[in-house]
């Protein structure tokens, strides 16, 4: 084995621990901490490491922070990123159940996430809460709700506006659903 190649299987070790073992509220890593860990060259060894993990159907997200830039991002915004691990595909709806969500929450997440960016981005609680009333039992829209914000799919601002969390932004492919809820 060359040098060369010692050194990135040592590097992608370091950032699978760092990425798949969580020690913040949030998991995934900051891009300042993979910085510190693996060297300045650190999206290299994650760029190797996402071809490794395609044959696990897994990839790894960056989401930056605030606006997204329109090209390619600085190494500033890089180190400011979160880096998660999450699936490339789909779920069955055998392995959706294994998850730990019942179907009708699921589809109440699905709701409230394409409610949301119809509305670009921002909707009242009460629209939202609203919505689901017609598809989900009266009393299990608050708390489900409350679940999307403490799961951070969705954020409450202090005017009662629901907004799209760091989580819908890195698991949901948010064009494919509403291109889902057109066809319906």
């Amino acid at each position: 084995m060359s040098r060369r190649k010692a050194y990135h299987i040592i590097k992608m070790k370091k950032a699978v621990h760092l990425l798949f073992y969580r020690k913040h509220r949030k998991p995934g890593v900051k891009g300042w901490e993979l910085r510190k860990a693996l060297g300045s060259d650190y999206p290299k060894v994650l760029k190797i490491l996402n071809k490794h993990l395609k044959i696990l159907d897994l990839q790894i997200k960056t989401v930056l922070e605030g606006n997204k830039p329109t090209g390619k991002p600085t190494p500033d915004q890089l180190n400011k990123a979160r880096f998660y691990i999450t699936l490339r595909g789909e779920l069955t709806p055998k392995e959706a159940k294994m998850i730990g969500w019942r179907i009708d929450d699921l589809a109440g997440l699905a709701i409230a996430i394409a409610y949301i960016t119809s509305k670009k981005g921002k909707a009242p609680r009460k629209e939202v809460e609203e919505i689901l009333r017609d598809k989900l039992p009266r009393w299990k829209v608050r708390i489900n709700v409350d679940q999307y914000i403490r799961y951070g799919y969705l954020v409450e601002d202090e005017n009662e506006q629901l907004y799209l969390d760091w989580r819908t932004n890195t698991e949901v492919d948010q064009k494919a659903l509403i291109n889902l809820v057109l066809s319906a």
